[in-house]
C-alpha cells in the first residue's frame, strides 16, 4: 500500500516539472511529495537555479540538489509556488500544515502569481476536515486559543514535543467538518493569538495535480 501511494505521489511530482517556467524563481513547500518533487528536480541539473523555500526541511534537500536558495523579501515577484496537502476538496481548497510549514507557506502561495497544489488521490475530500486542522500559535497563547477552539466545536490537540521554523507551536483541531473553508479561515484568524489557520481557502491552488494510479488528473 506504501510503496502504491509511493508511486502516486512520483508520478505527480514529475508532472509538476512540466508546469515549471524555464529560467523562473521557484517557490517549493514542503512535505512528502514535494520531497519527490526535489528528487525529481535534482535528477534534470540545470532545470531550475534559484528557489525560495517554505521550510528548513526542505532549503536542506534543495541545497543538496544543487540549488541555490534565496530570500523572499529580495524578490519583487515570485512566478510560481509548488506545494502538496493533506486534504483538498474539488474547489482547489486545503488543509496544509501536517508537518508544521504552514505560516511560510501561506506566505509563498500568497506572494506566487500561480499555485500549483500536487497531491496523490488518498487526499481528496467533498468537504474538508476528515484532516486535523492544524493551527499555529503564539506559545503564551496555546490555551487561550485551545478553550476559543473547543468553544466552536472543535477538539484541539497540541503537537506536544514540535516546534515551527518560526518558534511557535501547533494545535491540531479534530472533529470540524468544513462547510465553508473561506468563512471558517476569516473566523479563526481572528482568534488572538494565532499566527495561521492550516486553511487555504482564501487564496486556493490556481491547479490540483492528482496522482492516480491511472496517471495524473488536472482541476
Amino acid at each position: 500500500m506504501a510503496a502504491d501511494a509511493d508511486a502516486k505521489k512520483r508520478r505527480v511530482a514529475l508532472a509538476a516539472l512540466d508546469e515549471m517556467p524555464r529560467d523562473a524563481i521557484i517557490g517549493i513547500g514542503t512535505g512528502s511529495t514535494v520531497n519527490f518533487l526535489i528528487e525529481a528536480i535534482a535528477a534534470r541539473p540545470g532545470l531550475i537555479g534559484i528557489a525560495v523555500s517554505s521550510s528548513e526541511a526542505s532549503s536542506a534537500r534543495l541545497r543538496a540538489a544543487g540549488v541555490a536558495l534565496v530570500d523572499l523579501n529580495d524578490l519583487t515577484e515570485l512566478s510560481l509556488y509548488i506545494d502538496g496537502a493533506d486534504e483538498a476538496n474539488p474547489a482547489r481548497q486545503l488543509i496544509k500544515g501536517g508537518g508544521g510549514a504552514l505560516t511560510r507557506e501561506k506566505i509563498l502561495a500568497s506572494a506566487a502569481r500561480r499555485f500549483v497544489c500536487i497531491v496523490d488521490d488518498s487526499k481528496m475530500a467533498a468537504t474538508l476536515g476528515q484532516f486535523p486542522l492544524p493551527i499555529e500559535v503564539i506559545p503564551m497563547a496555546r490555551a487561550l486559543v485551545a478553550r476559543a477552539l473547543t468553544a466552536r466545536g472543535g477538539r484541539p490537540v497540541w503537537r506536544e514535543g514540535f516546534i515551527t521554523d518560526n518558534g511557535n507551536q501547533i494545535l491540531d483541531v479534530h472533529g470540524l467538518r468544513i462547510t465553508d473553508p473561506p468563512a471558517l479561515e476569516r473566523e479563526l484568524n481572528q482568534i488572538c493569538g494565532v499566527v495561521t489557520v492550516g486553511l487555504f481557502a482564501l487564496r486556493p491552488a490556481d491547479l490540483l495535480l492528482i496522482g492516480t494510479s491511472e496517471g495524473v488528473e488536472k482541476r
